[in-house]
Order: C-alpha cells, then structure tokens, then sequence
C-alpha cells in the first residue's frame, strides 16, 4: 500500500482558506497552476494555504511539488506512493488541512478563477455550508465537446433522480466547503475516486445542508482523465450503492 507523505511541516495555525489541488501526472502545468492561484488568493487579504494533493504521479510531478512546497511557506505537498484516487487524496488533503473554508479545483483551472470570489463568499459571507461551481445552469458559459455534455447531463439526471439531489451538476471540480460541515461527514463517504465529489454533496443535502450553485465559465482545456464508457458505468454503479446505503 502507498504511504501518504506530508512533505512540509504540517502546521497547526488556523488559516482562513485552504485551497486543495488534486494531482496525478501533472508536471507541465502544476506550477504555473499553483502560481497563478497564489496570485488570485493575494488579493483577498485572507490567510491561506495550497496544498498540492499529488496521488501516485510517474512524470516528476512529485519532484516539482516538493520543490515548490520547499521554496514557499504557504504550500504544502502531500504525496502518495502509488494512487489511491482523487476522492481519497481530497479526504487526506482536508483531513490534514488548517483552513476555515475548504477549496478544492482542478489543477487544470478549466473553471475560471474570477469565480473564487463568489465561491469563498457563498461559504464566508452568503452562509452556505457548501458551494459548487456549475456548469449546467442557464447562465454558465461552457466549452466541452457534445459527447461529454451528454454523458454529464445523463449523470446528473441520474443522480437527481434516484437520489433526490437538487443540484444541477455534481461534478465540477469547483467546490468550497465549511470546515465543521465538511469534517465530520468525510467519515460516512465511500467513493474514493470521481464519485466522491457526487456523494459529498448527496449526504450533505440528505444531512439537511443548502448548496450554493454557482454558474461558471468553464473550458476543457485539455483531454479528460474521465475514461467515458469506463467510469460512466463504475459511477451508474456507485449511484446504486450510494443509493442503497441511504435506504
């Protein structure tokens, strides 16, 4: 089994924000994405870090996250031997975090960073518990081929469906999360790889919680990590187990 590594001191001061970026095999983007957040975060006046959420990579993206963990305080590496999924670094990575509002993103930025504000917001200000960025409402812009809009829409019809959720999309890789809200409801979820972000927030609803749906600008930038036929059926599955499990 791999063992997850902290490759910074894991400090114990409480900090406004925590920004998560899961990473498998991203050594020709993970700087320039860690940089470009950083940018966006200075402006807020909130403390923060960014942990670099790095799951099994063999491309040397390890080897650069360490490095940016080592020259800047404020990032922190979290580094698995062999990949144990998205979901459970998301669950290591926020068990292991010092911030008041979780954030995590895809470490492609395929959502527009000018939605961090309304995202922090919905959790800091607006009092929401849990916020996603979406791109099914009226008023996203979304880029992405035909092919992936259909399968997302069959998804989340699904999911709305069986589950009773009344979120429109599950999936985005955009979402904050209260800390104490989030924390205690990481032990009851299962999935551990792309079904983690839709069983989150089906027990948060079934826990009585409000999600904040906030429309994106979003653009598939580079070919998914999603295998379509592959993780179409192992999540239709994990809708039925999730299912279960609520009954």
């Amino acid at each position: 089994m791999g063992i997850l590594k902290t490759q910074t001191l894991n400090r114990k001061t409480q900090l406004d924000l925590t920004v998560v970026l899961p990473a498998i095999n991203e050594a020709d983007i993970i700087e320039q994405a860690v940089l470009k957040i950083d940018q966006v975060l200075k402006t807020f006046g909130y403390t923060y870090e960014i942990i670099i959420a790095e799951d099994g990579s063999t491309d040397g993206t390890d080897k650069k996250a360490a490095k940016l963990a080592k020259k800047l305080l404020y990032i922190r590496h979290l580094h698995n031997d062999q990949r144990f999924g998205r979901g459970k670094a998301l669950d290591n990575s926020f068990r292991q975090s010092n911030g008041k509002v979780l954030i995590y993103m895809d470490v492609d930025l395929a959502t527009d960073l000018k939605h961090l504000t309304q995202l922090i917001n919905a959790i800091f200000i607006d009092g929401y518990f849990f916020a996603t960025g979406s791109r099914m409402l009226s008023n996203s812009n979304v880029k992405r081929t035909s092919t992936r809009i259909f399968a997302s829409k069959t998804f989340n019809f699904m999911v709305r469906m069986f589950l009773y959720s009344k979120v429109k999309d599950h999936q985005c890789g955009f979402k904050a999360f209260e800390r104490n809200a989030l924390l205690p409801l990481l032990d009851e979820v299962h999935a551990t790889h792309w079904f983690w972000d839709t069983e989150i927030l089906v027990r948060a609803q079934h826990k009585g919680y409000k999600i904040k749906e906030i429309p994106v600008s979003w653009a598939g930038v580079r070919e998914t990590k999603v295998h379509l036929f592959r993780d179409s059926v192992a999540m239709g599955w994990q809708i039925f187990i999730l299912w279960l499990h609520l009954h």
